[in-house]
């Protein structure tokens, strides 16, 4: 789904402290700082500046590098901080001549710039506005554009990145030389950025009109008679009538959305941004998903009519603004010519829910879309509110779709989701079905990430799409990025690159932009005739976590040509269970036995992340391998068969991976999740019978996986009941899962796994 517009920006930019140039390698340097000098805004001001002195007074010119400018800034070198960055900046570009190298020191350059002029006795806001015209006017439009991007950052959250670069000081009277760099580039953003806060603005909206024809509230009737509003940006020189790329989206932010438009504009398109029906200038009541497609549809065909289009229209989005192009294809408008999404919503298969077991952190998602005709940041934010509503609703054990009495607000949009528990045809009304699969022919490009709910719909349409028409121009890029950075790769609103994401370092070669390096030179390919894409070697793309590689294969079963089976079998007493390649003895059994009622664990807080010594192992049984005798690269979907008895009609399951590392890490793979009465289909519920023997084969198409385990190292797989605060719990008794109670718990659940349980790995070549 999506977060608020500023906290998105707030997850990015901590990318700031993350991308320091490395440092040859030499004796350790160090210099005087305490928690003292650290402790308030105040304190900072008077060290800051004499940490920056005490660096450029002993560390040659040669290893300090790009980060001099900084320090002669917060030294007040104004005029050497500008030279220096001049210098710095022509041997980047040397090296790699793209718009986004030079947009990455513009804000810096400027503020370097008027700073200088201003040590005169004019006033910085003067000469920051000459400084900014006369920079812009040497740009061209997609160098500005990125810069715009960057300088309407709010220094607030800027300023949130100098607390993850402070060293942990508690006990230390001194910083080596890379921590000093580190947190002085990230104060000298800071101190820039409230320096010209704003400023930008009104000289990027001057700027902007210079270079483009806006139109910002276009009001678009529907067939049915509803409205959809949009903003058009088309450039000002050049051709007359050109392609548009259109994202049609319920995320209704004036400033994202504008820059977005301005972004596709700034490659020579008409950038077009669409809201859905009851957002921005739209006077109808806003409805998620539901009419999307035929209001998109209705967009493109108003698009393709205006007299500045060529009649084609490319759609592009992430997350539920991906969802809306899937929606539209749907229908086929004759001018929809393509479409590019990223870590794509599909309704029902991931959003609300996953394996039709219903999440609830999307709960408060229905107030920030439909309360108004933007986005109601301020309830969505409201973290206290909705961690006391979970809390609350888990510790009581009253039913799930008591969620709206509890809070004491009606949510009439989750209500009607609720409804619907299973893939109906309210459901699939949205999305394309099975011969509607076989008439998208147009090329498709999809991006999905590893992580953190990063894979979205991307691998279920891509799956869907093949099976319904084999000869699809569908291409799929996935990498180890999360949600956010599935949509957009790993360059911050800032200009820099995140190198790594909740404690794994990525490979380099996934340290990609995929709005400069894909989206746009994949349209320009499609519509224009363009160079394909370097990374588009096939139609599946995948970087192989561990291996620091990119592989392609034709489809992702194609990636792993062989399954490695592992049988899950009872270990050894007071130790984990196993997993092994030989089948175990036919009674083998392991008794699993789960308290539904139980909510002592009510304020447990989650143990392990993507990197970690330790795991979460609550409501679960755990199996681990031998070692690996070698490096092996798993590629693929999580697949298998669970044989099992169990003394309820139902209950939901999670299966995480882990490759457990020889020095004790854990590595978190894409987990699988479902409902046990749903795992052969999503739209038909079939119970399970108390007592007698039951199989369940299941079968990953959401999360894929890619990673190459390092010989040495096992394989672990927690296999786990659902039963926590932030999902429904399915207490067994066959009726609507949403209406049970811990009233319905009564006896612990018991659950044996018996002999015939096994995993497949999907492996990759040797």
């Amino acid at each position: 789904m999506r977060v608020s517009v500023r906290a998105t920006l707030r997850v990015a930019l901590v990318a700031l402290l993350a991308c320091v140039a490395p440092l040859p390698a030499a004796a350790a340097q160090t210099f005087p700082l305490t928690s003292a000098d650290l402790a308030d805004s105040a304190a900072m001001a008077r060290s800051m500046p004499r940490l920056a002195e005490a660096v450029l007074a002993a560390v040659p010119t040669a290893r300090i590098g790009v980060h001099r400018f900084r320090l002669e800034l917060l030294t007040g070198r104004y005029a050497d901080a500008a030279h220096s960055l001049e210098q710095s900046l022509e041997r980047r570009l040397a090296r790699n001549p793209r718009p986004a190298t030079r947009a990455l020191y513009v804000p810096y350059e400027i503020h370097a710039h008027a700073m200088a002029a201003a040590q005169t006795g004019r006033a910085y806001r003067e000469t920051f506005a000459d400084a900014f015209r006369a920079t812009f006017a040497r740009l061209d439009d997609t160098t500005s554009a990125l810069v715009a991007r960057a300088l309407l950052v709010p220094p607030e959250t800027v300023a949130n990145g100098v607390r993850s670069a402070t060293p942990g000081l508690t006990g230390r009277t001194e910083v080596t030389l890379d921590e000093a760099l580190t947190l002085l580039d990230a104060y000298s953003a800071v101190q820039a950025y409230w320096e010209f806060a704003g400023l930008p603005e009104s000289l990027i909206a001057a700027d902007d009109r210079g270079r483009y024809e806006i139109e910002p509230g276009v009001s678009v009737p529907t067939p049915d008679g509803a409205t959809v509003c949009a903003i058009v940006v088309r450039p000002r020189a050049g051709a007359a009538r050109r392609p548009a790329l259109l994202q049609f989206t319920i995320y209704a932010d004036s400033v994202a959305s504008m820059r977005d438009a301005l972004r596709a504009a700034s490659h020579g398109y008409v950038g077009v941004t669409g809201f859905t029906r009851g957002k921005a200038c739209s006077p109808d009541a806003p409805v998620p998903y539901v009419h999307d497609g035929r209001d998109a549809a209705a967009l493109i065909d108003w698009i393709a009519a205006q007299p500045w289009s060529d009649g084609r229209v490319g759609m592009y989005g992430g997350s539920y603004s991906g969802f809306t192009p899937w929606a539209a294809a749907k229908l086929m408008p004759k001018p929809l010519k393509a479409i590019m999404t990223g870590a794509p919503v599909a309704p029902g298969i991931d959003v609300p829910m996953e394996g039709n077991v219903f999440w609830d952190f999307v709960y408060p998602w229905t107030f920030y879309t439909m309360n108004n005709r933007w986005l109601d940041d301020a309830t969505y934010n409201d973290n206290r509110r909705w961690n006391h509503l979970y809390r609350e609703w888990y510790q009581s054990g009253r039913a799930f779709r008591d969620l709206e009495a509890i809070d004491g607000t009606p949510n009439p949009g989750y209500a009607a989701w609720l409804a619907h528990p299973t893939i109906d045809e309210y459901w699939k009304s949205m999305v394309p079905q099975g011969p509607e699969y076989a008439r998208i022919t147009i090329p498709v490009l999809e991006t999905a990430g590893y992580f953190f709910g990063g894979p979205g719909g991307a691998a279920h349409y891509f799956l869907e799409h093949a099976r319904n028409n084999p000869h699809a121009d569908h291409t799929l890029v996935i990498g180890p990025w999360d949600h956010p950075q599935a949509q957009r790769g790993v360059v911050s609103a800032l200009g820099d690159t995140t190198t790594s994401i909740a404690g794994y370092q990525t490979d380099p070669v996934a340290r990609v932009d995929l709005v400069e390096d894909l989206r746009f030179p994949w349209f320009d390919f499609v519509l224009r005739g363009g160079r394909k894409p370097a990374l588009l070697k096939d139609r599946v793309n995948f970087e192989v976590m561990g291996a620091n590689t990119w592989r392609s294969a034709p489809s992702i079963a194609a990636a792993a040509p062989r399954h490695e089976r592992l049988y899950l079998a009872p270990g050894a007493a007071g130790g984990h269970n196993a997993l092994r390649r030989t089948a175990p003895p036919g009674d083998a059994a392991i008794e699993h036995t789960i308290d539904l009622a139980d909510r002592s664990d009510v304020d447990r807080m989650p143990v392990g992340g993507l990197v970690a010594s330790r795991i979460d192992t609550s409501n679960a049984v755990v199996f681990v391998s031998d070692p690996f005798a070698r490096a092996t690269e798993v590629t693929g979907f999580l697949s298998g068969r669970l044989e099992l008895t169990v003394n309820r009609k139902d209950f939901d399951f999670s299966i995480t991976p882990y490759e457990w590392t020889a020095d004790g890490r854990y590595f978190q793979l894409p987990p699988f999740q479902s409902r046990a009465s749903h795992v052969a289909s999503l739209t038909e519920r079939r119970l399970l019978t108390p007592g007698k023997r039951e199989t369940l084969e299941f079968a990953g198409s959401l999360r894929m996986m890619s990673r190459q385990i390092a010989a040495g190292s096992r394989f672990v797989l927690v296999l786990a009941v659902l039963r926590n605060p932030r999902q429904e719990i399915n207490y067994g008794t066959g009726g609507d899962v949403s209406a049970e109670t811990v009233a319905d718990a009564k006896e612990p659940l018991r659950i044996r796994w018996l002999g015939g349980s096994y995993v497949d790995l999907p492996i990759g070549p040797e």
